[in-house]
């Protein structure tokens, strides 16, 4: 089970000028909400939220986030989709920073029906250029994951930490008390990201196209929005796991038996 001393934020890199943060998570939600997890990076004492969350998370993710840094000081904020527990909390977002909001471009038609009626802050990954360059010189990479299980979605790589973001990929449900930080034991880990990922992503084949880019990053750290993340051992163990995966219209036989 994930500490209580935990849930508040870790530090998962810090070079004296540029740090990856995990922002906790939600040890005790309510059943049947999504467990999710929120990320920070700090460069040059500038922000880039990732998958800040819905709006009844809105304020622990304020608190946590600013145990760390100013929130007017948040620059850039990263949907890797569109799902409602990544993005539902925008207009909150956009309220309280001056942040550039990056998402793909197929999901700005729909940001205003979460109230957003000036889209001037937003901006189209696919617009953006392969990689956003920070003040350190750090590089944030957009990696493709589309159809794992957004159609248009993308993880994100700092260069400099090492860590791929990698949203829903590589998400795991837990029973309630189970929850773990790291995922170190991989093969016990199994049974909580199985099921999620049979039915969340397309295909093996973007599974496979997904892990061969993936690996050619070499990331130390997967970190997903739920779940836990995953480190050492367990970074190439996920790749291989996920690359064998029969997944969605693969086994379309089973989804329409009646």
């Amino acid at each position: 089970m994930i500490e209580e001393k935990d849930t508040s934020g870790t530090v998962l890199y810090d070079d004296g000028d540029h740090r990856f943060i995990w922002l906790g998570t939600d040890t005790h939600g309510k059943k049947g909400v999504v467990q999710t997890m929120q990320y920070l990076i700090v460069d040059k004492g500038r922000g880039v939220l990732l998958d800040p969350g819905g709006v009844h998370l809105f304020p622990r993710v304020v608190a946590a986030a600013s145990r760390y840094i100013s929130i007017d000081r948040i620059d850039t904020i990263f949907f890797s989709h569109q799902d409602p527990d990544v993005s539902s909390g925008i207009a909150l977002w956009l309220g309280v920073t001056s942040a550039k909001i990056y998402i793909a471009e197929l999901w700005m038609r729909f940001i205003p029906h979460f109230g957003i009626v000036d889209q001037t802050r937003i901006a189209p990954i696919e617009g953006a250029g392969k990689s956003l360059k920070l003040a350190s010189g750090a590089e944030l990479v957009f990696v493709p994951t589309h159809y794992m299980h957004s159609p248009a979605a993308f993880s994100l790589f700092d260069k400099r930490a090492g860590i791929l973001f990698s949203g829903d990929v590589g998400g795991a449900v837990f029973p309630e008390g189970d929850e773990t930080m790291y995922a170190d034991d991989f093969k016990a880990h199994i049974k909580y990201i199985e099921g999620f990922h049979k039915r969340l992503i397309a295909s093996n084949s973007v599974a496979r196209r997904w892990v061969d880019n993936v690996r050619r990053l070499a990331p130390t750290m997967i970190a997903p929005q739920h779940g836990s993340i995953y480190r050492g051992d367990s970074v190439g163990a996920y790749l291989d796991w996920l690359s064998a995966l029969r997944c969605g219209i693969d086994d379309l036989d089973a989804l329409y038996r009646m």
